[in-house]
């Protein structure tokens, strides 16, 4: 079976790379994009083609950072229309329900099915089940057939947008809690009570504690594309929720995060140390 996945940055890559070693050919789009990224693709198995061959995939996964989610709906639903082919695409982004529905639309029922997917846990690793991939709006089951390939599919109760918002509930505490920590560890260095705040941690709240450690050094590589996220968890909650404002606060922070890493590193560097006892 051919399948197209979109995107070959971590997940993507680690997605596709899941779908060949089952037995599936795996196709990707790689104009425009950078070296690293098309030889990740490349080492994952997955095989640069043009969108004509992409549109004529049984199923096309969209597996892009969630600023890019409805760019590349339009690209590939121009492509279905150009080709008069019709395929099962499933968009696998952080998105809010509000922009998943403007995704559905761009389709309209003229290019196939449109399902609303979404990713929980990290890349695929050898020998691990995860991460799960959750589907709504699948009322024939198109999503089935990526079992078979190796994923791990929860299809849930609800219409398109439904798997959305599990996205964004999700995402909103575990990146939330990371973001949160952050701001506050860098509160505290700022204010010279690092070292007490981080002996309190782990002496009250060790679990988190350990979620720090582990999670802010592994946001930062991550934080440029975390941005769009919260502020689509933002929209979902809605600017009658007290709580959007949070998350708004929260795509400042990951933004200023990006920027620490294009500079150089100072603020990581210091999280670093903090975390790390130095």
């Amino acid at each position: 079976m051919q399948i197209a996945v979109i995107g070959a940055g971590a997940m993507g890559s680690a997605v596709g790379r899941r779908l060949v070693e089952n037995g599936a050919r795996v196709v990707t789009y790689l104009e425009g994009r950078s070296a690293s990224t098309i030889e990740r693709a490349k080492a994952a198995g997955m095989e640069p083609v043009d969108l004509a061959a992409i549109a004529a995939s049984s199923l096309i996964l969209s597996i892009v950072p969630p600023a890019e989610a409805v760019t590349v709906a339009w690209q590939i639903a121009g492509e279905l229309r150009r080709s008069g082919s019709k395929a099962t695409f499933m968009d696998c982004n952080a998105i809010s329900p509000k922009t998943m529905a403007e995704v559905a639309s761009i389709f309209g029922s003229d290019c196939g099915v449109v399902l609303d997917g979404s990713i929980t846990g990290g890349p695929p690793k050898p020998g691990q089940k995860g991460p799960r991939l959750y589907v709504s709006g699948d009322t024939a089951n198109d999503s089935g057939v990526l079992v078979e390939y190796g994923l791990q599919v929860r299809r849930i109760d609800g219409a398109i947008g439904a798997a959305s918002a599990l996205k964004m509930c999700y995402a909103g505490i575990n990146k939330g809690v990371t973001g949160l920590g952050t701001a506050m560890l860098l509160a505290a260095i700022r204010s010279g009570a690092d070292a007490a705040l981080k002996r309190e941690l782990q002496e009250s709240l060790p679990d988190l504690d350990a979620k720090f450690v582990h999670g802010i050094p592994d946001m930062y590589p991550k934080a440029y594309r975390w941005v769009a996220e919260m502020e689509e968890i933002s929209e979902f909650l809605g600017e009658d929720d007290p709580a959007a404002l949070i998350f708004k606060g929260m795509a400042g922070l990951y933004r200023k995060m990006a920027r620490d890493r294009e500079d150089g590193g100072p603020l990581a560097g210091q999280l670093d140390r903090l975390n790390n006892g130095g």
